[in-house]
């Protein structure tokens, strides 16, 4: 444990405590241990902090030695938000394909062993799950992290989830507070707007986040989403009627209320970080998520001075920040107090014991249509749209590796946005097509080449990663709901037509 070479004082104590920053690295920076001895109490790590669960649980130890109980967070949804597996792809489906087998025992086990790798690396705190209700098969940003369009199935597999998560000793964050579902516009790039009425909202979004509070889920993340219903004129992130009024007194929430990332344009570009961080604050919020995209020190000092600076100007009632804080040390205490740390000798390989729960689920949630018999000589074609800034573009995705795995006369190609059947046949040449696409129905050049190919190639076989509402097309259609490793791998063995598991 470090000690502290001067004195800080309780207010800028609070200040640091309430933010969850970022940092560049694959081990924790100077400045980042010395603002844990000062008083920061939670960290979030990112794909780019990540290389292996080795480095990972030395990264988190390393911060532990300056504070016990701080807060490690996560983004790490599974499927096609994943952080510990980013260069890989997820050892686990994500939200919609455990919808689409709607078995909640299935989603509980899926959440402890999520959990249980989470918490052997030291990572305590996960930004997950996504309690959205995908009512709009259009929404840019939600799509398969939902766990669907029907509320009462999104509700059981939240409040499912979230027992699993805690189980295994890591707090859930459950999210997009009041729900992200609805909108047609990515809160990373503007201000979403949901105009749905209060029946509406109290019906639909809300349900879920019910069932999540019962389940005791540790935290909620909040939208930066306008609902004019509920305000009409602030986001729910910087909204005392949202954050105070509806999530603290009407559904009776007591635990952590987390920012979404606060850079997002919906707030940067809108408020600005220091504004936005100073009214969440006072709306109700008690923890400033940040670091997505501003991992540096002087971020975290820009919003540790804006907060101290409201208090000490009353913009900022002292007793808030106080009562935020005390929230998040809260959090951090029951974390240390549930700590699940497996020995080394427990680490399974997937296939065995409970680690194989991934690829079962996934293989469950496979939907087909069609028959064909088993390619041999595949030629696959993944059509390649823009990934939005939640999934990145670092995690690969598809089934061509998989399928290469098992058959290895498999040859491939990528096609970005744009791409035209024509291309597609002529790298093809005799082989049959795997056409892998990713919402087609959101993707009028992606639909148009799926056609083009099956009415060309009526053998094609057409595997659907993304949320499956395009009319099944090809020989063989597969929708894997989602674009995780496993679910890939899910796939490539049905294709190959090989038996799970060979």
């Amino acid at each position: 444990m470090t000690v502290l070479a001067h004195r800080v004082d309780t207010l800028t104590q609070d200040a640091l405590a309430v933010l969850q920053p970022g940092f560049e690295g694959t081990t924790a920076p100077g400045w980042l241990l010395r603002r844990v001895s000062e008083g920061l109490t939670s960290v979030g790590l990112f794909g780019r902090n990540i290389t292996s669960p080795e480095q990972l649980a030395a990264l988190t130890a390393q911060l532990r030695a300056e504070r016990e109980d701080v807060l490690v967070a996560i983004d790490e949804e599974g499927g096609d938000v994943t952080r510990l597996e980013v260069r890989g792809g997820s050892s686990f489906p994500g939200n919609l394909a455990l919808g689409a087998v709607d078995d909640t025992a299935l989603t509980r086990d899926v959440a402890h062993e999520l959990g249980r790798r989470l918490a052997e690396c030291g990572v305590n705190l996960n930004w997950a799950p996504s309690a959205d209700v995908n009512s709009n098969p259009d929404n840019p940003v939600i799509g398969v992290r939902s766990f669907g369009a029907d509320t009462h199935l999104a509700a059981r597999h939240t409040a499912a989830y979230v027992e699993g998560l805690q189980a295994a000793g890591v707090a859930a964050c459950t999210k997009h507070f009041p729900g992200h579902g609805d909108t047609s516009v990515d809160s990373h790039h503007a201000l979403p707007r949901i105009d749905a009425g209060l029946d509406t909202l109290h019906a639909r979004e809300l349900v879920p986040f019910k069932a999540a509070i019962a389940a005791g889920t540790k935290a909620v993340m909040s939208a930066h989403i306008l609902v004019p219903s509920l305000d009409p004129t602030r986001p729910a992130t910087l909204s005392p009627q949202i954050l105070t009024g509806l999530l603290r007194k009407e559904l009776g929430y007591e635990g952590l209320i987390v920012t979404d990332g606060m850079e997002m344009n919906a707030i940067a570009g809108t408020y600005g970080i220091e504004r936005g961080s100073v009214l969440a604050i006072a709306a109700g919020a008690d923890a400033i998520c940040v670091g997505g995209g501003l991992a540096d020190e002087a971020t975290v000092l820009r919003l540790r001075d804006a907060l101290v600076d409201a208090v000490r100007e009353g913009s900022l009632p002292a007793e808030r920040l106080a009562d935020a804080a005390a929230r998040v040390r809260a959090l951090a205490d029951w974390t240390r107090r549930n700590r699940t740390q497996a020995p080394a000798d427990a680490r399974q390989q997937e296939g065995s014991g409970a680690s194989a729960i991934g690829l079962t689920a996934a293989r469950r949630a496979l939907a087909t249509s069609g028959a064909a018999a088993a390619v041999r000589r595949p030629y696959v074609a993944t059509l390649t749209p823009v990934a939005n800034i939640a999934v990145g573009d670092e995690t690969p995705w598809g089934v061509a590796a998989e399928l290469a795995a098992l058959v290895p006369d498999t040859a491939s190609g990528v096609y970005p946005e744009g791409a035209v059947a024509a291309e597609v046949l002529a790298a093809a040449g005799d082989r049959t097509v795997v056409a892998v696409v990713r919402d087609a129905h959101r993707h009028p050049w992606m639909a148009a080449a799926v056609a083009e190919l099956v009415a060309a190639r009526p053998d094609t076989v057409v595997v659907e990663m993304g949320l499956p509402r395009a009319e099944p097309a090809g020989a063989l259609y597969i929708a894997t709901h989602g674009a995780a490793r496993v679910c890939g791998r899910a796939a490539a063995e049905v294709i190959a037509g090989v038996a799970p598991g060979a």
